[in-house]
């Protein structure tokens, strides 16, 4: 049976804590010179470890700790230091609170013989691929054997393919709005409230991924210190993943702004056939409330008192209705 590799957790202990007490969290996975760790929602105390042993800069560790950083590269030369790439990368997360999509932020730092990867919430791609990693040594040798950079990309590869079926989702539900659409049945308020949930997790998707296009083009370039010659081309399968949700959300976008037009103008044809009964149905009254009116008036007129003369009226009644109807269909206005 293979051995494991080693794997190693770390926290600070505070004072009069019993070390018992602890729960590990930094989790390190060793492999042929190299280091991946992946910690989630590190604290200040375990950012500024990770800083004090990798030589990080002071600004990287704050934006670490800070949850409203926009996508970005920080590449620092071998004249400022060790030598290493930080990035701050937004990928998409299902919140089940607010049943939205929101920006999952994932911080990385890639070093010439090391991986640091601080998710600020969980990204369960990443948490996978570093089970497996750990569990198989032939996936670990698989991972490590090509450098930092490989394992990054490899690492990112999953993440992008974890939004291809977010995607999906997507689409069905813009299918079903359009068979809903042609379904008598279904009201249009449900329509206009699916159209809208729809519509929001498109808008939430774009925000994600916009201003991460220009940032994965510089982790492109940044990243090629660390990939060998032969594997400079994998990071632009990344960037055409990334192309590839963004032609989707466009394509996706002009389809929910579609639907929604679609809808509003069924809205308003329905409004109009219900406004075009009541009209008719107000301009045949209109004659006969004032014929009622007139001989209700509490005056004497010819045959009054007489149950003839009410029949007769209600004849004639009849006759202006039918003849209204007859000027109307005669017109095409029914």
């Amino acid at each position: 049976m293979p051995s494991l590799p080693r794997i190693r957790s770390r926290r600070v202990r505070p004072a009069g804590v019993p070390e018992v007490a602890q729960r590990p969290r930094l989790a390190e996975l060793h492999g042929p010179n190299l280091t991946w760790i992946h910690l989630e929602a590190p604290s200040h105390e375990e950012a500024n470890q990770l800083a004090k042993r990798f030589g990080w800069h002071p600004l990287d560790v704050e934006d670490v700790l800070s949850r409203r950083q926009r996508p970005k590269v920080d590449v620092y030369t071998e004249e400022e230091g060790e030598g290493y790439l930080f990035a701050v990368l937004h990928f998409p997360v299902y919140d089940k609170a607010i049943g939205r999509l929101n920006a999952g932020e994932l911080d990385v730092f890639l070093g010439p013989n090391y991986l640091v990867t601080l998710p600020a919430v969980e990204l369960r791609p990443v948490s996978l691929l570093f089970r497996r990693a750990y569990e198989s040594d032939e996936v670990r040798e698989t991972l490590f054997n090509r450098g930092s950079g490989r394992l990054l990309y490899e690492v990112l590869d999953d993440l992008y393919d974890y939004c291809f079926p977010i995607l999906d989702k997507i689409g069905y539900k813009l299918e079903q709005i359009d068979q809903d659409i042609d379904d008598v049945g279904v009201r249009a308020k449900d329509l206009v409230r699916d159209i809208h949930k729809v519509k929001q997790e498109i808008i939430s998707y774009r925000k994600i991924i916009k201003p991460q296009r220009p940032t994965l083009r510089q982790l492109e370039r940044g990243v090629e210190r660390f990939l060998p010659e032969e594997l400079e081309l994998y990071f632009d399968d990344i960037v055409d993943a990334s192309e590839r949700i963004w032609d989707l959300l466009d394509n996706y976008k002009e389809v929910v702004e579609a639907l929604e037009d679609t809808n509003e103008s069924l809205i308003s044809h329905q409004q109009n056939d219900i406004l075009y009964v009541l009209t008719i149905f107000s301009v045949i009254m209109l004659p006969l409330t004032f014929l009622t009116g007139l001989f209700g008036m509490n005056v004497h007129f010819p045959g009054y008192g007489g149950s003839v003369d009410f029949w007769a009226l209600l004849g004639a009644f009849g006759v202006l209705i039918l003849g209204m109807l007859g000027f109307f269909r005669l017109k095409r206005w029914l």
